[in-house]
């Protein structure tokens, strides 16, 4: 387990991120090398990783337990920022597929530490999404993947990992405020909002301090 001590939290690590080319992914992979980490990122579409200047990529499919072992070899950590498009009627299985998958590759190579994105609307925090979320858009276009996500949170939650398992409120590209509320009690919590800079940095912290090792705290503005 990362210690949580000043000069730990000031080291840099080797760390994987999974689902790199996305929008939220290339925010992690950018303020990680930032601070000096050193970062590898799995890809599967090497064309779109041409942006990730300063990391290494490795091309392979997160699904693919073999490539995500030789990916995983030599890290500290992992952050997964996987992501799947909405589906109206194909069920989505993608998520829960690779955690598994991730999961199984960590073990093998003994790499204890995961960071992984999911959502406001998975497990407890379903129905906290504000009206238009939790009654139009997840009921007609995230209903098939947020099923998927609360697959990949049980994955995670049943892992054995040092899991941290982060839930950002809807997401925007607006400029980070660096001012976070990370809750785990939603009660009376109902909508907000955060920038994609602000999970990242969010995500890298949780990287080398335990204040929610082994839960899911929603982040919001």
């Amino acid at each position: 387990m990362i210690s949580s001590a000043d000069d730990n939290a000031r080291a840099p690590l080797k760390v994987l991120v999974l689902g790199a080319t996305g929008p939220t992914g290339r925010r992690i992979v950018s303020q990680a090398l930032a601070r000096g980490h050193q970062v590898t990122a799995l890809v599967r579409s090497p064309g779109k990783a041409g942006d990730l200047s300063g990391a290494r990529v490795v091309v392979g499919d997160a699904r693919d337990e073999k490539a995500l072992r030789e990916a995983v070899s030599g890290q500290d950590v992992v952050v997964s920022a996987l992501g799947t498009p909405a589906s109206l009627f194909r069920e989505v299985t993608l998520l829960s597929t690779a955690t598994r998958a991730l999961v199984n590759a960590m073990k093998a190579e003994q790499v204890f530490r995961l960071v992984c994105i999911t959502g406001i609307g998975a497990g407890d925090s379903a129905g906290h999404g504000g009206f238009v979320f939790d009654h139009v858009i997840f009921p007609l276009l995230l209903r098939k993947v947020y099923a998927d996500k609360n697959r990949q949170e049980a994955i995670v939650r049943n892992s054995g990992l040092d899991w941290i398992l982060v839930r950002p409120a809807v997401l925007n590209d607006k400029s980070g405020r660096g001012a976070i509320r990370a809750l785990s009690d939603l009660g009376g919590f109902n909508g907000g909002a955060i920038s994609r800079e602000d999970v990242a940095a969010f995500v890298l912290d949780q990287m080398q301090v335990d204040t929610w090792l082994h839960r899911s705290p929603l982040i919001t503005w």
